[in-house]
């Protein structure tokens, strides 16, 4: 059975799911967690970093890249305070948990983290993306579901949110 989990979140309103299917699964087969949060510019809200049509206006110097290092500090920071929320947590369930925090591709982040820390499973969210979308940006859930070193569990958005944000975005038409 599983003894342990490497979870990969992100700040993705999906990331308390996947947290919350982890922990369950890891109460159940008394796991232990690996949390993983891997920053990178395809999450959301991360800082981006400036293009060649912003330089175009406003051209490289210190002030602009003193601003980047300030939001991407912040945002290092975000991700380490969402990491020790979720690790107090699910050690205050009676789950041994630790978390890592990296940098860089976060695909290829969770495969290499799962073979070096020895996990017998992953746990992942799934964005929903397909099509031309998944095609042209990929897929984290695709691409660690064929390269991982063990088994992977996909967390899907939960359905009742996607028909939710359709009624409220209809709601708010009307009005």
């Amino acid at each position: 059975m599983f003894r342990k989990i490497l979870v990969a979140i992100d700040r993705s309103p999906n990331g308390k799911a996947i947290f919350n299917e982890a922990l369950a699964l890891a109460k159940v087969t008394k796991a232990s967690l690996m949390l993983l949060h891997v920053l990178s510019s395809d999450e959301n809200d991360s800082p981006q970093i400036p293009t060649l049509t912003t330089l175009q206006y406003y051209p490289l110097d210190r002030e602009l890249l003193e601003d980047y290092w300030k939001q991407w500090q912040t945002y290092e920071e975000q991700g380490f305070k969402l990491l020790r929320s979720y690790t107090e947590e699910a050690t205050n369930a009676g789950v041994s948990t630790e978390f890592t925090q990296n940098s860089g591709n976060p695909s290829r982040n969770i495969c290499e983290v799962a073979q070096t820390w020895g996990a017998n499973l992953i746990v992942v969210g799934h964005r929903g993306r397909s099509g031309l979308n998944e095609l042209i940006l990929g897929s984290v859930s695709n691409y660690v579901f064929h390269h991982a070193p063990c088994s992977v569990y996909v967390v899907y958005a939960p359905v009742t949110l996607k028909f939710e944000a359709h009624i409220i975005n209809q709601t708010q038409v009307v009005h």
